[in-house]
């Protein structure tokens, strides 16, 4: 009897021990440890309302980019009919609310079944419905505006992307990371100027809907569907760019339109130097941005990246004998013959031309000539003046912004050149190549329009803007990007009137290589370009730059397609059409 009743208090002991145990455990669960539990410091509190908490974020939170009358370039805002999952399991007014949205109830409540998120319905609504929809005050039943991606995306190169990265967090943002500001999943900037204006996208707080349930996953009523969002009326920025929507729709339209596959176009506001759109193909591999097409990454702006000219570069050669007097009015050079002095293939001889015939023929014999000549007494002259024209130094705009030393916004634009082997201003046949864009002179597309711009506004040299200000929520200025002159000399007034008219000759001469655009609503002054890059497969660059109206200059604008056939290349209906484009733009 005595060893049933030392196990009965043995027992006991045990299950008392047990409960000690078990209360101890849920005081430090309630009590001790509810911000951090275990080494792996879980905020149980957090834990226990996401648990009963279902959500859908309205907005992300993440800075924002705009054209230059602040609409969004990435995503358009759409009315929407937000159904939260607990109206399957009570009674609500679907019959009015179908009326109001001019849907089948069965529609609404078949797309309820089973849900267990919030169910967005994608037909578009009038402002007046939403307003409707919210009068009645039914739980779980929202009219609210939401924003879509665009469908077709704008810029996608110059704005870049964004994705989750925990290795740039960790490198970048360790500070916010420790203090949680930003989570380890919060999508960063990884190329463009989502990249490079990182710091000052970076979200404050999501905007959500919440509403809390009970086990089975039904509404806990007394408990509201919920909005929060930041109530910072600073953040989240936007970065105001300099882009134009209409315009930026015609450029993205126009080359999809003619199928060009890799190169793109830009258009620079002459009077500021800001860009007004900028479109790169191939377009970008959401899937893989870091995939190689045509032996760059697709997420690589083609416009940033130096091509070989061909023929735009003689704009250099020109301006370069134009100011150092080596024209002649009356002497004519021997168009009928090649860089090497050669005979050329009957179809493509021209003549004698003058210097002016030459520019607007594109004659390969006469700037060959000349650059052969002026690079006897000065063996730098063709990096001079294409270091005069804006061409081997980036040309995009680069400051000092808060605390950020030489902020580029035009994140992986890389210089131009003309040589790279100084022995080779010693060969004439290396010389005669290099004075028309071939051997291995590069530029990139846009410091070609800076070119065309810094003409056009008689040799005066500024940095290109793609950003005009950093702007807080309640639409003050953060920062205000000024203008800057670009460094270096620059061609003298007088050189830039007589290319002026070199370019225009281009277009107007009967023979000109660019007499097509005679027919447009704007005159237009420019320089056609066709650089060879694989002989063997007749594989070319294939360039129009200039600029338009002529006499009145307020646009200059680059097409390039690279790594084509010149018979089948867009580049000229491209620019035709955009040129058309701009004109209707303005005088609707």
């Amino acid at each position: 009897m005595k060893i049933i009743h030392k196990r009965i208090y043995i027992t006991l002991i045990f299950i008392l021990l047990l409960i000690s145990g078990l209360g101890a455990r849920l005081v430090q669960l309630q009590l001790v440890s509810t911000e951090s539990f275990t080494d792996k410091k879980i905020n149980l509190i957090e834990g226990s309302v996401k648990q009963r908490t279902q959500e859908m974020v309205v907005d992300d939170g993440r800075g924002k980019f705009e054209d230059k009358n602040g609409q969004s370039l990435t995503s358009i805002t759409h009315n929407r009919l937000v159904l939260f999952p607990f109206l399957e399991k009570m009674k609500w007014p679907v019959q009015q609310v179908s009326e109001i949205v001019g849907m089948q109830p069965k529609e609404l409540t078949n797309r309820l079944a089973n849900a267990k998120t919030p169910v967005v319905i994608t037909k578009e609504l009038s402002h007046a419905q939403v307003e409707k929809i919210n009068a009645l005050k039914v739980p779980g039943v929202f009219g609210i505006p939401l924003k879509d991606e665009r469908p077709v995306p704008l810029a996608e190169h110059l704005i870049g992307l964004e994705a989750q990265s925990k290795q740039i967090i960790e490198e970048k943002y360790s500070d916010k990371l420790k203090n949680g500001a930003i989570k380890s999943t919060t999508p960063v900037g990884i190329s463009g100027m989502q990249r490079a204006f990182d710091e000052f996208l970076l979200p404050e707080q999501e905007s959500k809907l919440l509403y809390h349930v009970d086990r089975l996953g039904g509404p806990m009523f007394g408990i509201d569907v919920k909005y929060t969002g930041t109530a910072n009326p600073y953040y989240p920025v936007s970065v105001r760019t300099t882009l134009d929507l209409s315009a930026q729709e015609l450029v993205e339209n126009t080359l999809n339109h003619y199928k060009l596959k890799d190169g793109g176009a830009v258009l620079i506001d002459i009077k500021n130097n800001k860009v007004i759109a900028m479109a790169s193909r191939p377009s970008i591999n959401k899937k893989d941005p870091f995939k190689k097409q045509n032996g760059s990454d697709s997420v690589e702006n083609r416009l940033l990246t130096p091509q070989t000219p061909g023929s735009i570069f003689k704009t250099v050669t020109a301006a370069a004998a134009l100011e150092q007097n080596k024209i002649q009015p009356s002497l004519t050079y021997n168009c009928d013959k090649s860089i090497y002095g050669n005979n050329v293939e009957e179809d493509h001889q021209k003549g004698q031309l003058t210097f002016e015939e030459s520019f607007a023929q594109s004659c390969n014999a006469t700037f060959a000539q000349l650059a052969k000549e002026m690079i006897i007494s000065n063996p730098n002259i063709l990096e001079q003046y294409a270091d005069k024209l804006g061409l081997i130094q980036p040309v995009g705009w680069t400051g000092d912004v808060f605390h950020f030393e030489h902020f580029k916004q035009f994140l992986g634009e890389k210089s131009g050149r003309v040589w790279t082997n100084t022995r080779e201003k010693k060969v004439p046949n290396a010389v005669a190549q290099t004075a028309i864009g071939q051997l291995d002179v590069k530029v990139t597309p846009l410091a070609v329009a800076n070119m065309m711009a810094t003409i056009a506004r008689g040799g005066e040299k500024k940095q290109v803007k793609a950003v005009d200000a950093l702007e807080y929520k309640n639409n003050t200025s953060l920062y205000t990007f000024k203008e800057h002159e670009l460094k270096g000399d620059t061609i003298n007034k007088a050189t830039a009137a007589s290319m002026q008219q070199l370019l225009k000759g281009v277009v107007q001469s009967e023979k000109g290589t660019g007499r097509r655009f005679q027919t447009l609503p704007y005159e237009v002054a420019g320089k056609s370009g066709t650089a060879e890059i694989n002989v063997k497969d007749d594989i070319v660059n294939k360039w129009f730059a200039g600029y338009f109206p002529a006499d009145d200059p307020k646009y200059a604008m680059v097409v390039v397609d690279l790594n084509t056939k010149s018979a089948i290349s867009p580049t000229n209906s491209v620019f035709y059409d955009i040129v058309k484009g701009m004109y209707d733009l303005n005088t609707r």
